[in-house]
């Protein structure tokens, strides 16, 4: 039976059956309108005299409810203020998280102030003296649980476990899956049972709105200011199926202007393997099976394509945002990168400084950072946008 109306719901309720609730509706409702009209002006006359003949007793009680005054905040009290909720004067200082590697690539932890230099625009700027301070980092971690990277879950749940482990407990983490959409599975947290729990919240979708899961983190869960270094990790081929709003272009300025680095563990590699072998398998039959599998081979020809345009815009976001992209040969090497990605993000250097250029336009402003070895290698974003 369709789903009925107020009115039909009246109705049913007095009558019990459907069938019957029409027929009740149709034959009597013009009865019963009928006599609440009557009561309607007997029940008007009745108030006008009683009006007339007793007029104080109905007049409104006049009762004063006095409205309770909140009590004035003690000192204690008005200090103690979401961190939020904070208007901070020092809007102007910048956080620059660095990375630095030696030649051989392994990570550089003991560098002092005097270390490095940093320009802005072109025009090198002063580091404030507390430029290696220890600030502590929100990650979301971000999972492509589209058809594409299916085959990947339970390795990425294992290895997101293991990196959880090795962050600091000031650290604090999200989680979201994108595929037809995106979704928040756990907000930020420092606990790491909960964020076990919502690992088994990861299913399986069908396409990937890749794309927009960037652009949501950067607006959506880097909203508020706090003064914490701000990384995303994701797992995914970056491949977009176009179905969102966002484009790379739109994700990659959020970012910028979030001020997170994007660490992106690719299967890239994995899906190329697995296409080659394809195609070679079948390049390498008879002209009449060439001429029979031609949609198959150029469906895999068009799929390489499309990794190798994935793989370039992966690499313009990760080097634009500070982060760096990871480009695992199986699955089961998931652990090992993401350990990889948490020991980076323990070894990061935060450097400030407040900008000799104070005017508030809005402008991208481009950063290079220098150390004075030039032999060590140094990672940061490219720049940011001012107030």
């Amino acid at each position: 039976m369709k789903e009925q109306n107020s009115d039909d719901h009246t109705i049913l309720s007095a009558c019990g059956d459907g069938v019957i609730a029409r027929n009740c509706r149709n034959g009597s409702k013009r009865k019963t309108y009928s006599s609440i009209k009557g009561l309607w002006t007997l029940a008007s006359l009745i108030l006008l005299v009683a009006t007339i003949c007793f007029p104080s007793s109905l007049a409104p009680a006049q009762v004063q409810k006095k409205i309770p005054q909140a009590p004035a905040p003690t000192s204690k009290e008005a200090q103690s203020v979401d961190e939020d909720e904070v208007i901070r004067v020092a809007t102007s200082e910048v956080l620059l998280p660095v990375t630095v590697r030696d030649p051989g690539g392994a990570l550089v932890p003991a560098l002092t102030r005097k270390d490095f230099r940093v320009w802005e625009d072109g025009r090198e700027q002063p580091l404030s003296d507390l430029a290696l301070r220890q600030v502590p980092v929100d990650v979301a971690l971000m999972v492509d649980s589209s058809s594409s990277a299916a085959a990947s879950l339970d390795d990425f749940r294992r290895a997101v476990e293991e990196f959880a482990v090795r962050l600091a407990p000031d650290d604090r983490l999200s989680l979201l899956k994108f595929d037809d959409r995106v979704e928040v599975l756990q907000d930020w947290t420092r606990s790491r049972v909960q964020l076990r729990r919502a690992l088994g919240r990861v299913t399986p979708g069908v396409f990937t709105r890749f794309n927009d899961a960037l652009y949501l983190a950067a607006r959506e869960q880097f909203a508020k200011g706090r003064q914490r270094r701000r990384a995303v990790v994701v797992l995914t081929d970056g491949i977009d199926s176009g179905r969102g709003y966002a484009s790379v272009e739109s994700a990659l300025r959020a970012l910028l202007e979030a001020q997170a680095a994007v660490y992106v563990i690719s299967n890239t590699e994995i899906e190329r393997a697995r296409k080659r072998s394809e195609l070679d398998t079948l390049l390498s039959g008879g002209d009449s099976a060439v001429r029979f599998n031609q949609l198959r081979i150029g469906d895999l020809r068009e799929g390489l394509r499309v990794l190798d345009l994935s793989e370039r815009n992966l690499e313009q976001v990760t080097r634009a945002t500070g982060g760096r992209l990871y480009k695992p040969k199986d699955f089961g090497a998931l652990d090992s990168v993401y350990t990889e990605v948490a020991e980076e993000l323990r070894s990061q250097y935060a450097l400030y400084y407040t900008p000799l250029n104070t005017t508030r336009d809005g402008q991208f402003r481009r950063v290079r950072v220098e150390t004075a070895d030039p032999a060590l290698r140094v990672t940061a974003r490219v720049g940011y946008y001012a107030p």
